[in-house]
């Protein structure tokens, strides 16, 4: 089997960018009255989920995601179930594509009470470079979790990488627990302003 790798230009992933934020202003972006998962209440809110699970979002996704943890110099990428799977396995097919292969894991929410009764699923991360992505972040703590989750396992967690920031506190806990942060996206981006 012979396989052909293509790194996105500068230039691709700008047009990535653009149809992206098009795409959430268009499709995720939903106006009414929401509570968040830190208990505030919001007039809108960004549904990530029903994009990265989209054909014509997931892609870029995975190329922007991986652009922005280009210079970590990582094995793997995961987060807590369920916002970041569809992310890790975007990243983890742009990944090859670019023929810069990235593994993925999943961290449950709690051990299995069955088979091996992992936490972690998919790539090993005990010894490696990871990232943790997710959707989006209100407070930080669902990423910081995955980060407890993989560090107990010994891997070594050097970002945090959201699609889109809603700059609501998630990035100052993600920094103050000793973690990079990075997000692809954020409201300027897409014309709102934080709540």
């Amino acid at each position: 089997m012979t396989s052909t790798t293509h790194e996105p230009s500068s230039s691709d992933l700008a047009a990535d960018r653009q149809a992206l934020i098009a795409l959430i202003g268009d499709e995720a972006v939903f106006h009414g009255d929401f509570t968040l998962s830190s208990g505030k209440k919001a007039t809108y809110y960004v549904d990530m989920r029903k994009l990265t699970l989209d054909h014509r979002a997931a892609p870029a996704i995975g190329r922007l995601v991986l652009d922005a943890i280009a210079d970590l110099d990582v094995d793997a990428v995961g987060g807590l179930t369920l916002g970041a799977d569809p992310i890790a396995n975007a990243v983890l097919h742009a990944s090859v594509a670019a023929g810069t292969p990235v593994d993925a894991f999943v961290v449950r929410k709690e051990p299995k009470d069955h088979g091996r009764g992992r936490q972690i699923e998919g790539a090993e991360v005990a010894g490696k470079r990871v990232v943790i992505v997710e959707d989006t972040s209100t407070t930080g703590q669902s990423p910081l979790k995955a980060a407890e989750v993989a560090a107990a396992a010994g891997a070594d967690v050097v970002a945090v990488v959201t699609v889109v920031d809603r700059k609501t506190g998630a990035q100052a806990a993600v920094e103050a627990a000793g973690y990079r942060w990075r997000s692809v996206i954020d409201l300027d981006d897409l014309g709102l302003s934080p709540q």
